[in-house]
């Protein structure tokens, strides 16, 4: 099938679109299948997080994916910047992101959550649904200057955690509005007993998104003054991060707050282990992101993006990279598809393994606790993402084509 071998994707680096910013976007999306492997087959009962059982290689394979969701968001913001260079307009581009952004809120309470869980009926409010609201959101915003977008967004990424100590409860009815906004948690869907569980609030998302938009005017210069220009905000980045974290300013809420759920890990703490100061050092909260955790991803993000800028500026890649790419050029084609992938293989290797493959059918990790004898250790987990990541290549590659050789207006929605 000639659509899916490597000698067909050259074609890609011969487009109007900035090669690097794509390749960082397959980059992200390859280490972010990781994760959700380790989701699926992992057989340790507790999160990598937990400072009082986890170990070196558990939490650096979870941290590593870390860089994902605030490169998505950053990314999807500049992506639609620069097609701004490509001939749309401000008023079609606010009219993409809201369009786009119910389609996404759609696919994650229907298709993206029977993935989850193999079962309807199953939703809630994690990364593509708050994806999806914050391009609702930002219909209206591109509709400001770009520098007052570029302030809005950098404001609310360094302000929010201003307001961390607020909880839901005062806002008395209304509590569901806040726990939508900025604290993670279940929201009651009537008299059901049932509740919608938010873990990614829209706050400060929509400030990512914000400022990768107004960033995407720093990559409209040469390239030459864009590759300085952006390793020079990710330095500023990262050394901001390292100096807030290791002296304890602010940025990152205390234990338990707001509301006492277990979504920080305050400040970092000696221990006798290196290993284990390091992983404290590291260990910010993500759920909302605080302003550190957004430092210590965004940075590195945005000097690997200087790098790749570079790299990509002759107009070449080697196979890996233009493996990588085909993934940046169809990331909602290739997240649906890994996450129905993952959740069969995950069905299939219980089998073979005669470990219990039930609950994986009715709602998975989503709903259920893992039974006893299930799960596999991280070499396993390891062997599992690099198989899909070569699996999900090929209807990748052949949907890359498609949508080079075609302009059909829904194929941005995809």
């Amino acid at each position: 099938m000639s659509g899916t071998r490597t000698d067909a994707v050259p074609a890609l680096l011969r487009s109007d679109r900035i090669v690097s910013v794509d390749l960082l976007r397959g980059i992200v999306m390859v280490i972010m299948a990781l994760d959700h492997t380790r989701d699926f087959f992992t057989s340790l009962p507790f999160a990598p997080e937990d400072m009082t059982r986890t170990y070196g290689w558990l939490f650096f394979t979870r941290w590593i994916t870390h860089f994902c969701a605030p490169a998505f968001f950053f990314l999807a913001g500049t992506g639609a910047f620069l097609a701004l260079g490509r001939g749309k307009t401000v008023a079609q581009i606010s009219q993409f992101f809201w369009t786009r952004g119910l389609w996404l809120v759609f696919l994650e309470l229907t298709l993206i959550g029977f993935a989850w869980t193999f079962q309807l009926g199953i939703a809630a409010g994690v990364v593509i649904w708050a994806l999806g609201w914050c391009m609702v959101l930002m219909a209206l915003i591109v509709r400001m200057p770009v520098r007052w977008i570029g302030a809005f967004g950098i404001a609310l990424i360094a302000l929010h955690n201003l307001t961390d100590r607020i909880a839901p409860a005062q806002f008395g009815k209304l509590a569901w509005l806040w726990t939508v906004l900025h604290v993670p948690g279940g929201i009651p869907i009537g008299q059901t007993g049932a509740f919608f569980f938010v873990l990614y609030p829209l706050v400060p998302w929509v400030g990512v998104m914000a400022a990768g938009y107004a960033f995407g005017s720093v990559l409209r210069s040469s390239p030459e003054r864009r590759q300085r220009t952006t390793f020079l905000i990710g330095a500023f980045a990262t050394l901001l991060f390292i100096v807030l974290r290791a002296m304890s300013l602010y940025g990152n809420p205390p234990v338990g707050e707001p509301t006492g759920l277990p979504f920080s890990n305050g400040p970092w703490q000696h221990f006798s282990s290196l290993t284990l100061t390091v992983i404290s050092f590291l260990n910010v909260q993500k759920y909302p992101p605080s302003l550190q955790f957004l430092l210590m991803t965004l940075g590195p993000a945005l000097m690997v993006l200087a790098a790749l800028d570079c790299v990509t500026a002759g107009g070449k890649l080697n196979a890996i990279g233009r493996w990588t790419l085909v993934f940046g050029r169809v990331p909602m084609f290739y997240y649906i598809c890994h996450l129905f992938l993952i959740h069969s293989m995950a069905v299939v290797a219980a089998w073979i393994y005669h470990q219990p493959a039930d609950w994986l059918l009715h709602g998975g990790f989503f709903a259920n606790q893992a039974p006893p004898g299930y799960g596999h250790h991280l070499p396993f987990i390891y062997l599992m993402w690099a198989l899909a990541i070569v699996i999900l290549y090929f209807p990748c590659a052949w949907f890359a084509r498609v949508k080079q050789q075609r302009k059909d207006w829904w194929l941005s929605y995809i």
